[in-house]
């Protein structure tokens, strides 16, 4: 199953000589066979180094490097300089196209495969797993112990060695799994949660009848009316209120599942003639309505009368009685996996502790104290020892991965390729640091060290200056983004880039022999802005927040902080988004698990509510850049007010490649087809009739200012804005989004290619060229994942600028510069998990920086005395 050149593909898997791993853990292994690069590579081999010739891979320029294995590099520079074009779309490209080689033509067609890289030659190149920053895929039967494979050793451990109930037979691991039709508890799919109808529910008002509408959840006008008379035909009473009705009546009409026909004369309508009716109880009609209707707004609604929770008869569990019954230390395996690792390490160590004399054999219902159980219990408590060292004990096996930030996802990665123990390999990282707090980096920068130790290569993407300055080696790429960068302006030992004048990483690695001091336009205000009201919450219960009051100061800049899982995510963008939500739009139900909170004062100041996350702007990619901030309208506009395009009767739909009429219909505006190649793996190709433009040759046709449609799609939007710069609207989405720092993107790149940073941006730029009118509310969640320190300043002076036109904008941050530049600081903690949930202090950054109790006070007060 190969993947599109947009991104979008199916189930995709990657075949290793000895299993098969998914590719939706991002996880990729390529190997290849050393003997087969000849004597070149040989020597290559010898002098530890993987030399990289005429890689012109996306705006690469020819380039030329040599980077050493056996250390720890670091590949920098601005967002779109090319340094992921280096590390991951050349050099992991390239190890993982060899390996594939030596796979026979017919397994590859089952395996996702990457493309041939644009370079000349690669030597001295060992082979390479990928560890990519992504969240978590949404499904909820991912989770932390599934990702890590710790929940195959629990399981194991049960099935082996639990205590099962007297005369029951032992079950295999798979009925410990609620993930396998053997294991997936009958009522809820293996889900935990059930999704049911109830009396209540179906009929919110009991005193009225039918012919009142009692029975909510029916459809209305003629549909509705239509139950009424059918069920008038069958003998039933509709103007009795509901509560009176007899109870047999009521379960009936409710949720049987016969549904009669009969002939129905309307009534009150002596013109309409009989006809045949069909009945549908108010149950049949919601499921119905939720499995095939193509209508979001009848599902929507249909919604309103369904209640969901935790399932009735596995509690939750996903799991089947029989597997519930068997425990370990006295405890389910459900109860286990909802321990966080911290006391699941405490629970097992005891087993691991037994001596060969200390063991039983397995007797009876109970092996607890078999050989099979220690020696599981100590391959157990050895990965999650890992697990623990990068922080990560307040973490559950049974957490489920979308609600995992991506610095989470990408320690649990590294932690499970650290007992792996492969040796020999280059392990290519994108920026590991990301959405980590400075406490929980330190580990991390100690476990890529014993990567390296264990015989390995760490080469990683990074902005962050500190891990920049542990590492052993440093490639800086650019000097700036998109045709501007491509170039390897530095390639040495870290110290080095110090003398390298052209570099815009250097004076943020090195602050003290040259003063990184921003431009006028970016810098923030000497003294932090005062207040202008409060909005104030209290009994706060998510998560780990427990019976929280919060207080956040209006007409600010705002940074959240603390260390991960110490409840940032959950206090902004869940309770507060949730909260706002419902107040601002009550009619919406925006916040169902948020009507605990108490709102105490404050929301008169306010009068919208805007959310910029990272989720993706669109998933295919049809929509892109241009479609989602809404200038390509304009543009196509202009090519339809065009004499050519008058001419021909083109209107402005004819210049968008989602519609008929002016798309390619070879490729349906896709821009590539699919080619099937018998026995070997199918691929994607630009369409041979519109060879990727995605519109057809009349469209084409029509230019203007001497380019098509296309030529403008393929431009940057530093580029376009040159072009364009005498279309009002359209040159100031494109201004807008060159400000945030995205200027080196293409107007028709696909949304399936843009990081989630990049998304958070497009949907602040969108933002940002509104006309600003001020109380509005704007959260962000880490808004500088992915972002150069020099990028950063960028969207910090938008972010002030949206303070000065009168809003209040809160972000959760990790980022110490931002954070010190904020007006005001919550900080949460002191640790994660249910550890954490505490505001440790709040206050200017300088009144944080002095706290005693914060862990986040050392690092900011670092960064204060820098400033």
């Amino acid at each position: 199953m190969a993947s599109s050149p947009h991104g979008h593909s199916e189930s995709r898997w990657l075949l290793a000589p000895d299993r098969v791993v998914p590719m939706d853990s991002k996880l990729t292994i390529a190997r290849h066979q050393a003997s087969t690069q000849g004597s070149a590579q040989s020597a290559d081999t010898e002098d530890g180094f993987v030399r990289v010739r005429g890689a012109r891979e996306n705006n690469l320029r020819n380039v030329d490097v040599d980077v050493p294995r056996d250390a720890i590099v670091a590949f920098t520079g601005v967002s779109g300089s090319g340094k992921s074009s280096l590390a991951f779309g050349t050099i992991f490209a390239e190890a993982q196209r060899r390996y594939f080689e030596s796979v026979a033509p017919y397994a590859r067609r089952l395996i996702q495969q990457g493309h041939n890289p644009k370079v000349e030659a690669i030597t001295g190149l060992p082979p390479a797993v990928a560890l990519q920053q992504r969240r978590g895929t949404a499904t909820a039967r991912s989770s932390v112990g599934t990702l890590t494979t710790l929940s195959n050793s629990l399981r194991m451990l049960f099935s082996r060695a639990g205590s099962y109930p007297e005369g029951a037979r032992p079950l295999d691991s798979d009925a410990f799994s609620p993930n396998t039709s053997t294991g997936a508890c009958p009522e809820c799919h293996g889900l935990g949660v059930a999704h049911t109808v109830t009396e209540e529910s179906l009929v919110p008002d009991p005193s009225l009848s039918i012919r009142e509408g009692a029975i909510a959840a029916w459809p209305g006008a003629w549909q509705g009316k239509n139950l009424r008379d059918i069920l008038t035909h069958l003998g039933y009473d509709v103007d009795t209120p509901w509560r009176k009705l007899p109870r047999k009546d009521r379960d009936w009409i409710l949720f049987t599942e016969e549904q009669p026909v009969v002939e129905v004369t309307p009534q009150r309508d002596r013109v309409a003639k009989p006809y045949k009716g069909r009945f549908w109880s108010a149950k049949s009609y919601v499921l119905h309505t939720l499995a095939d209707s193509k209508s979001t707004t009848m599902r929507d609604r249909v919604l309103r009368f369904m209640e969901s929770g935790r399932c009735p008869q596995c509690g939750g569990s996903g799991l089947r009685p029989e597997a519930l019954a068997v425990t370990f230390a006295g405890k389910t395996i459900a109860e286990l996996n909802a321990l966080p690792m911290t006391d699941l390490a405490n629970i097992i160590r005891p087993t691991t502790e037994l001596t060969a004399a200390g063991t039983a054999s397995r007797t009876g219902t109970s092996g607890e104290t078999n050989e099979v159980a220690v020696a599981i219990t100590r391959d157990l408590l050895n990965r999650v020892t890992v697990l623990l060292d990068l922080g990560l004990g307040y973490l559950a096996l049974g957490r489920p991965t979308p609600t995992l930030s991506p610095g989470e996802m990408q320690r649990l990665r590294i932690a499970t390729q650290l007992r792996s123990g492969l040796f020999g390999v280059i392990y290519v990282l994108d920026e590991p640091s990301a959405g980590l707090h400075p406490a929980d980096a330190e580990p991390l920068l100690a476990v890529l060290d014993q990567l390296k130790s264990s015989g390995n290569s760490v080469f990683v993407v990074e902005h962050n200056m500190d891990f920049v300055q542990a590492a052993d080696w440093l490639v800086d790429v650019g000097p700036r983004a998109g045709d501007g960068g491509g170039q390897v302006l530095y390639s040495g030992p870290v110290a080095g880039l110090a003398d390298v004048q052209d570099s815009i990483t250097r004076p943020f690695l090195f602050p003290d022999s040259h003063n990184p001091n921003p431009p006028k336009e970016t810098r923030p205000p000497k003294e932090p802005r005062q207040p202008k009201e409060w909005l104030k919450l209290q009994n706060i219960n998510r998560h780990n927040l427990r019976d929280l009051e919060a207080e956040f100061p209006l007409g600010v800049l705002t940074a959240v902080t603390g260390v991960s899982g110490s409840g940032k995510s959950s206090l902004v963008s869940h309770v507060l988004a949730e909260v706002v939500g419902a107040e601002l739009h009550p009619e919406a139900d925006a916040a169902h698990e948020a009507n605990t909170v108490g709102l105490v004062s404050g929301l008169h100041q306010l009068d919208r509510l805007v959310k910029v996350d990272q989720k993706p702007i669109g998933r295919t990619p049809r929509s892109n850049l241009a479609t989602y901030t809404g200038l390509f309208d304009g543009v196509r506009k202009e090519f339809a007010a065009t004499e050519e395009a008058r001419a021909r009767g083109f209107g402005a739909g004819r210049f968008s490649f989602n519609v008929a009429g002016g798309r390619c219909e070879t490729c349906l505006g896709e821009g590539f087809v699919a080619v099937e190649l018998l026995f070997l793996p199918g691929s994607y190709g630009p369409c041979p009739e519109c060879h990727g433009s995605r519109f057809n040759p009349e469209t084409l046709e029509v230019t203007y200012r001497g380019h098509n449609i296309a030529d403008v799609l393929g431009m940057t939007v530093n580029a376009a804005s040159e072009f364009l710069a005498d279309l009002p609207g359209v040159a100031r989405s494109l201004q807008t989004l060159r400000e945030v720092g995205l200027g080196y993107l293409r107007l028709g790149q696909p949304a399936t290619e843009l990081s989630g940073g990049e998304a958070q941006r497009i949907k602040l730029a969108t933002e940002l060229q509104r006309i600003q009118r001020g109380h509005t509310l704007y959260l962000l969640d880490e808004p500088t994942t992915g972002l150069h320190p020099a990028d950063v300043q960028l969207l910090m002076a938008q972010l002030h600028k949206l303070v000065d036109a009168g809003n209040t904008v809160i972000v959760v941050e990790h980022e110490m510069d931002v954070v010190a530049g904020a007006d005001w600081v919550i900080d949460l903690g002191p640790g994660g998990g249910d550890a954490g949930g505490e505001i440790m202090v709040a206050g200017p950054p300088a009144v944080v920086a002095r706290s005693r109790t914060s862990r986040t006070a050392p690092y900011l007060a670092a960064v204060t005395r820098r400033r």
